[in-house]
């Protein structure tokens, strides 16, 4: 892999008037949350997404009637200008699957639920012969619905979520990314079988180290086998507010980054024409880093961020090493939320030495003795910071120079959205990589507060440092039981500051305690406006009136002693 960007190459796949990979445009899509069968508010929903800049929209399709009615949606739309492709969302009904086929240009299905019966979570025993046979009648079910999507020219999109794996792939491979691989890969070797190119993938988790891996190891599979289908990115479940934008940013901008993606979600549990603001900041991101001044040269064959071994950094004054990666600014200026305080004070270190990767000099042999015992604090002024700071840390690493690395970066821009988005997708790819011991952020629009918390919610997102209550909420759809927004930011004013502690609130059963995968609760919709609770995957308490579910969630907590504020 070169440290400078380059597109993975893909084929197109056409879906409607646009089309996905090749050399085609990034393109940006959402979800509606409207029930499908309500096609005046459906229609509308969709023109709020679809001005707003997204390239297609997907709505669920539980059953037929939904499917079909989304034929209706997509006339109404034709018949107000608006052309952009619909995609039909499907899970556990193959005779939706198939009516949706011929009334939109894409359908979506999941490879845990297509085929293979709802999950139960029961381990289920197979013999190598069993499980090839289970695998020949897969591609037996899946080869009727390719020749219909065939004949009305609609694509696939293969779309694998961590957590919904059937309980075949899960008893061989448990809930693992290469579970998750073999989940696609199945269905993407029947599709080539059978001469069926127009497939997009996705693989998708909510924590965002096992979605990077999962689709890094998708991709080399398909080099593997000589597949070059385009792939749609996302990070699920990421919630709202400003640590879902951060926690999607550092997923997909680390993917992008490395030139995979041809188009992608960013799924918010909000008003789903707020999630195209932020792929447009993503979007903009890549075409920065696109023209950015290349630095050559390529990862070397010995560090492998997925089989790697993470750098090695000795500690120096409680930095690297075993100590957690810290976070510093530049001065003791302003006020700090309690869980935002800075490690460090930069301008009162005097065992930090600056030095820049775009100019090397301080690797040669003179200078590496006298900085053997500093901290080294990286940076570079390349609108790609990731190619120079990953080439130079590799140096390092050749070199065998241990110094504890912080990574400084600096954001001019105007915009802090735009900041936040750009620092999670730049600086969250070096810290997945890890190729840093802390982090610096500097951007005039930030107070020191706002950069501290950044940076935090970056090492968060990277599962490197936990300071904050983490929420693991869909985005809602057709499907969603009860009143998503108003419930998650319920939940989290109730459990704010419970450190380390992963609530998972899913608007629905499909959603519910597989996808929410590594949620320490779960908050599920069960039937309207009614909710189960969970504890891990097991549920402790059924339908329960939504009224009244978060004060049994609060509950719960406290009967499970895991109430522990910060």
């Amino acid at each position: 892999m070169k440290f400078d960007y380059q597109r993975r190459r893909t084929h197109k796949v056409r879906v409607g008037e646009i089309e996905i990979g090749g050399d085609s445009p990034l393109q940006l899509q959402s979800m509606t949350n409207t029930s499908t069968m309500d096609t005046e508010a459906s229609v509308e929903q969709c023109k709020r997404i679809i001005d707003a800049g997204a390239n297609l929209v997907r709505l669920t399709a539980q059953g037929v009637r939904e499917a079909q009615n989304m034929g209706e949606i997509r006339r109404r739309l034709r018949e107000a200008g608006y052309t952009t492709p619909l995609v039909a969302d499907i899970h556990f009904n193959p005779r939706a699957a198939y009516a949706a086929a011929v009334e939109v240009e894409k359908v979506r299905i999941n490879p845990g639920n297509f085929v293979d019966p709802g999950r139960t979570f029961k381990k289920i025993e197979y013999t190598d012969e069993e499980y090839l046979a289970e695998v020949k009648r897969v591609e037996e079910a899946v080869v009727p619905f390719l020749e219909l999507c065939r004949e009305h020219g609609t694509a696939i999109r293969i779309g694998v979520n961590h957590g919904s794996l059937s309980d075949r792939i899960m008893s061989r491979y448990g809930d693992t990314p290469e579970g998750m691989v073999e989940s696609a890969m199945e269905f993407l070797r029947v599709a080539v079988k059978h001469d069926f190119p127009d497939v997009v993938i996705s693989i998708k988790a909510s924590n965002v180290v096992v979605m990077v891996e999962t689709v890094r190891r998708l991709v080399r599979a398909m080099e593997r086998e000589g597949m070059d289908f385009p792939l749609h990115l996302g990070v699920t479940e990421a919630g709202d507010g400003e640590d879902a934008r951060i926690k999607s940013a550092v997923g997909i901008g680390t993917l992008l980054g490395e030139g995979i993606g041809d188009t992608i979600r960013v799924s918010l549990s909000e008003a789903p024409e707020r999630e195209i603001p932020v792929a447009r900041m993503l979007e903009r991101y890549v075409e920065k880093i696109k023209s950015s001044p290349t630095v050559g040269g390529e990862w070397p064959q010995e560090y492998d961020v997925i089989e790697g071994e993470p750098r090695y950094s000795r500690a120096i004054d409680g930095v690297g090493g075993d100590n957690v990666p810290v976070v510093a600014v530049a001065d003791a200026g302003g006020s700090y939320d309690p869980s935002n305080v800075p490690d460090f004070i930069a301008s009162r270190r005097d065992d930090w030495v600056e030095v820049s990767a775009d100019h090397l000099e301080w690797l040669a042999d003179t200078a590496r003795e006298r900085l053997k015992d500093k901290i080294l604090v990286i940076s570079s002024s390349s609108s790609n910071i990731v190619a120079p700071i990953s080439k130079a840390v590799c140096q390092m690493r050749n070199l065998k120079m241990d110094n504890p690395i912080i990574l400084k970066a600096e954001f001019p821009q105007n915009d802090p959205e735009e900041v936040k988005v750009e620092a999670a997708a730049s600086l969250g790819a070096l810290m997945l990589n890890g190729l840093g011991d802390g982090l610096w952020i500097e951007a005039p629009t930030l107070s020191a507060d706002e950069s501290a918390r950044l940076a935090y919610g970056i090492l968060q997102s990277t599962r490197q440092r936990i300071t904050r209550t983490e929420y693991i909420a869909c985005p809602g759809c057709g499907r969603t039981l009860f009143a998503l927004e108003d419930t998650l930011a319920r939940i989290k004013d109730a459990t704010q500051g419970l450190k380390g502690l992963k609530i998972g609130v899913m608007g629905c059963i499909v959603n519910g305690p597989g996808e929410m995968a590594d949620a320490d609760y779960g908050y599920v919709g069960a039937s309207a406006a009614h909710v189960s609770l969970y504890k891990g995957k097991t549920c402790i308490e059924k339908n329960i009136p939504a009224e009244d579910a978060v004060d049994h969630l609060i509950n719960l907590i406290k009967r499970e002693g895991d109430w522990k504020q910060q």
